[in-house]
């Protein structure tokens, strides 16, 4: 694949020369082409569902509908609308020989994804890559194959008729054998980002050569603190939990304050239309086992916590105090998204302080972890990492910076 690698490579010093303008009108281009092309991707995408089992929670997300197509076009076209990351001004001086130093925002250069079977993540990280003047090199999974080759080869369609170099976005066979030559594609891949399962992320950081971005699996809590009001409380804990159980924000572990255990069958009633299977600890099974359905209800064990469960089930934890729910996090998080529902402002910046993760919320669903929330236009994904970006990353977090200096003759001594 190293032809490919040096295509992407070459044509990421085409993009340098293309202006913001010409950028955002291909953006719109691709955008107004998803929907005339609508019935080729569904179809691809139909040939995908139909290799998959419905009861996969995989499924969800690897389903396009009409739908999720016009909502993946806006997210293009509020991209294309956002201000350029490049070539700003992050600092500058004058040093006192004369010579003129200026920090500006650049591309990466080319952009390695892995990721498995989401096919939306083709036209995400194109938009966001595009964008910010990267060229991307896609690698996903065998499950979205005929999906991502059709989005692929819209987006290449729309890049040519527009004038511009096509070979900026690249798609790598779905094997092990093409993740594998992308992590070791040094001097052609500038960063690779894993979008994925933990066992995804954890081979892509193991065995790369080239540097990586981690996006880490979401293993979510929710703390239900003792002040607070439970209509606000429930609906939060239902949003986060059924909203779409297949994505990295979903709620995974409910932790509950003692005080609010006699709270949980109310709770429970609201879960039962959405078949959540709990898997609950003694103190909140007790509370539980005589009205929430028994085929539905587990008593939890050690592995229940800590599991990201990408379908409609979740642990519930009973703690003491919001130091105990704290220490919960910090054993099981991943440094995700986390969140406390409770009208104590104390123990609210306790728990914003102190909660090591990406995202920490107070009265809000985790739902919200996502780009296009946060006003990013789309996202390339959510790191968890500590060094460099954190958090869902957009257009600022894929680029890096270089420094211009000016001189009129200066020598050194």
């Amino acid at each position: 694949m190293l032809s490919q690698f040096q295509l992407a490579k070459d044509a990421s010093r085409n993009l340098a020369l293309v202006s913001d303008e010409k950028r955002n009108e291909i953006l719109l281009a691709v955008a107004d082409a998803i929907k005339v092309n609508e019935n080729t991707i569904l179809e691809a995408n139909a040939k995908d569902l139909s290799l998959m089992d419905k009861a996969n929670p995989l499924y969800d997300r690897l389903q396009l509908t009409p739908k999720r197509l016009e909502d993946i076009a806006n997210d293009m076209r509020n991209v294309a609308s956002l201000p350029s990351p490049l070539n700003r001004v992050l600092s500058e001086k004058t040093l006192p020989n004369g010579l003129e130093l200026k920090k500006v925002s650049v591309p990466f250069g080319v952009i390695g994804m892995v990721f498995e079977a989401r096919p939306n993540v083709a036209f995400d990280v194109f938009s966001l890559c595009f964008k910010s003047g990267n060229a991307c090199v896609l690698k996903g999974g065998h499950d979205a194959d005929e999906s991502n080759k059709a989005i692929v080869a819209l987006i290449k369609d729309v890049i040519t008729k527009c004038g511009c170099d096509a070979d900026c976005v690249q798609l790598l066979p779905a094997t092990h054998e093409a993740t594998a030559e992308m992590l070791s594609a040094v001097g052609y891949i500038d960063v690779c980002i894993p979008r994925g399962g933990r066992k995804l992320i954890d081979f892509v950081r193991n065995n790369a050569k080239v540097p990586v971005i981690e996006t880490g699996a979401g293993v979510v809590h929710a703390y239900w603190d003792k002040d607070s009001d439970f209509e606000m409380a429930s609906r939060i804990i239902i949003n986060a939990k059924t909203r779409r159980v297949s994505v990295c924000n979903a709620l995974d572990c409910l932790i509950v304050h003692k005080d609010r255990l006699k709270d949980l069958p109310t709770l429970g009633m609201l879960l039962v239309p959405f078949n959540v299977k709990i898997y609950a600890d003694p103190g909140a099974y007790g509370f539980l086992n005589k009205s929430y359905p028994s085929n539905l209800l587990e008593q939890a064990t050690e592995v229940s916590f800590g599991t990201e469960f990408m379908d409609y089930a979740m642990a519930i934890k009973t703690v003491n105090n919001v130091d105990e729910a704290i220490e919960h996090i910090s054993r099981y998080g991943s440094g995700h998204s986390e969140c406390i529902i409770t009208n104590d402002s104390a123990a609210a910046e306790k728990f914003q302080k102190k909660v090591d993760a990406a995202c920490v919320y107070w009265n809000a669903p985790t739902s919200f972890t996502d780009g296009a929330q946060f006003g990013l236009g789309a996202e390339i994904g959510i790191s968890t990492q500590k060094l460099g970006p954190r958090g869902p990353m957009a257009l600022e977090e894929i680029t890096t910076f270089k420094w211009l200096i000016k001189g009129n003759g200066q020598i050194r001594p």
